[in-house]
C-alpha cells in the first residue's frame, strides 16, 4: 500500500476523530431504535464528505477513490449504516460527473457535494435484482420529457434521499436488451414520484431501506444522462465499480471493529488463571482475523488505485468485494466466538457487525455474481490465442 500524503493523514486523523467522539457512541442507540441518525448526517454535511469524490470545480473535495475507501473504513469502524447514507449518493455523483452533459454538471453537482440534493441509485426491482436487463420500469417520451412508471425496491436513503438516478427502458424492444436501458436524474417533487413502504432488515439499521414508486411521473429530457437513450447500463456498470470498492472498504472496517473488540477483550477476561489471549486457541483466531483484515484492505486499495487510474476494474473490484465481504461475516462470527455469551447479547457491539456483515454479501451485486464476473475477465486475461 502506497504512502500516505500528508494530507490523507489529517483528512483521515479527522474522520477518526468524528467516528471516535460522535458516531461511535450514539451508534448503539440509533440502531437499536432504527432511527435515521440525523445529528450525524448534518455533520458529515459540515465535512464536505457529500462530495467527497466529486471534484473541486464543482464544489466537492475532490478525493481519489483510494482515499475515499480509507474513510469508509474508518465510518464503518463506528457504524456500517452511516456509510450507505453517501455511498450509493457519491456513485450518482460519479455517473453524472463521468457522464453527464455539462449542463447537467453544472446543475447536479455542486447541489450533490453540499447535500442539499442528497439520494443515490433506484436500480433494482422486485424481480430484478443483480440482472439489471430484467427490469420493467419504463420511460416513455412525451415532448419535452419523459413518462416513467414503474417501482424500484431496496433503495437506501429513498425516504430521506431527495434526488434518484432511476434506470429504465426507454426502448424494451431492444436486442439485446442493455441498448434500450437509460438513466434519468429524478427528484422528489414531482407528482407520482413516491416513497413506499419501509422494508424491515436484519441487520443496516439506522438508515432507510423502501420502495420507491413511479406512476406517470413526468421528467423533463434535459435529466437524461448524457442526453442519450440506450447508455444507461453501461453508466451504472461504471458505477458500480465504485459501489464494488465501498463495499469491500466497508467489510474491512466492520471486520476490523469485530477483531479489535475481540482483542480488547481477550485481554481483559480471564480463564483458567490467565488471560484468554495467552490460549493458544484464542491466538490462532486472532492471527487468522487480522490477517484477513489486512489482504482484504490491500485488495481494496489495488482496486480503488486501478479505478483512481482510470482503467476498468471490474476484476479487481469484483476480488476486492467478494473477498472482504465474506472475510467480514467471518470475522465478525470469530469475534463472537472469542466473546462467548457476551458476544450474543446486545450489550456488546459484535453482534451488530455479525448482522451487517451480509449485507455485504448481499449487496452492489451478490457474491456468486462476483465469482462470475471474477470468472469471466480472468477468462478474458488468460485466454488462449
Amino acid at each position: 500500500m502506497r504512502q500516505l500524503t500528508q494530507e490523507q493523514q489529517l483528512l483521515l486523523s479527522a474522520i477518526r476523530a468524528f467516528v471516535e467522539r460522535e458516531v461511535t457512541p450514539s451508534a448503539p442507540q440509533l440502531e437499536r431504535d432504527d432511527t435515521y441518525p440525523f445529528q450525524l448526517v448534518e455533520r458529515m454535511k459540515e465535512m464536505g464528505l457529500f462530495g467527497a469524490t466529486i471534484s473541486e470545480a464543482y464544489g466537492g473535495l475532490g478525493l481519489d477513490l483510494t482515499t475515499y475507501a480509507m474513510i469508509v473504513e474508518e465510518i464503518c469502524k463506528g457504524w456500517m449504516s452511516l456509510s450507505g447514507v453517501i455511498n450509493t449518493h457519491l456513485i450518482m455523483a460519479y455517473v453524472v460527473e463521468t457522464f453527464g452533459a455539462e449542463q447537467q454538471k453544472q446543475r447536479f453537482l455542486p447541489a450533490f457535494a453540499s447535500g442539499e440534493k442528497r439520494g443515490g441509485l433506484a436500480l433494482t426491482e422486485s424481480h430484478a435484482g443483480s440482472d439489471l436487463q430484467a427490469i420493467s420500469t419504463t420511460a416513455v417520451r412525451d415532448g419535452d420529457g419523459y413518462i416513467l412508471n414503474g417501482s424500484k425496491m431496496f433503495i437506501t436513503n429513498g425516504r430521506q434521499g431527495n434526488t434518484f438516478a432511476v434506470l429504465v427502458k426507454t426502448d424494451p424492444r431492444a436486442v439485446p436488451a442493455h441498448k434500450g436501458i437509460s438513466l434519468f436524474i429524478v427528484e422528489k417533487g414531482d407528482p407520482g414520484f413516491t416513497a413506499g413502504r419501509n422494508i424491515g432488515k436484519l441487520g443496516y439499521k439506522g438508515v432507510e431501506t423502501v420502495e420507491l414508486i413511479l406512476d406517470r411521473v413526468r421528467v423533463p429530457a434535459s435529466n437524461l444522462v448524457g442526453l442519450e437513450e440506450g447508455c444507461g447500463f453501461r453508466q451504472v456498470m461504471a458505477g458500480l465499480e465504485v459501489g464494488r470498492i465501498n463495499i469491500a472498504a466497508r467489510g474491512v472496517g466492520v471486520a476490523r471493529a469485530a477483531f479489535e473488540d475481540a482483542i480488547k477483550y481477550a485481554q481483559q477476561r480471564r480463564a483458567f488463571g490467565k488471560p484468554i489471549a495467552e490460549h493458544q486457541a484464542i491466538q490462532l483466531k486472532l492471527a487468522e482475523m487480522a490477517t484477513k483484515i489486512e489482504a482484504a484492505r490491500l485488495l481494496t486499495q489495488q482496486a480503488a488505485q486501478k479505478k483512481d487510474q482510470g482503467e476498468r476494474c471490474d476484476l479487481e473490484a469484483g476480488m476486492a468485494k467478494l473477498y472482504a465481504s465474506e472475510i467480514c461475516q467471518e470475522v465478525s462470527l470469530e469475534a463472537m466466538r472469542i466473546l462467548g455469551g457476551y458476544g450474543y447479547t446486545t450489550e456488546f457491539n459484535v453482534e451488530r457487525y455479525y448482522r451487517d456483515a451480509p449485507l455485504l454479501i448481499i449487496g452492489e451485486g451478490t457474491n456468486e455474481i462476483q465469482k462470475l464476473v471474477i470468472a469471466r475477465n480472468l477468462l478474458k486475461k488468460y485466454a488462449i490465442l
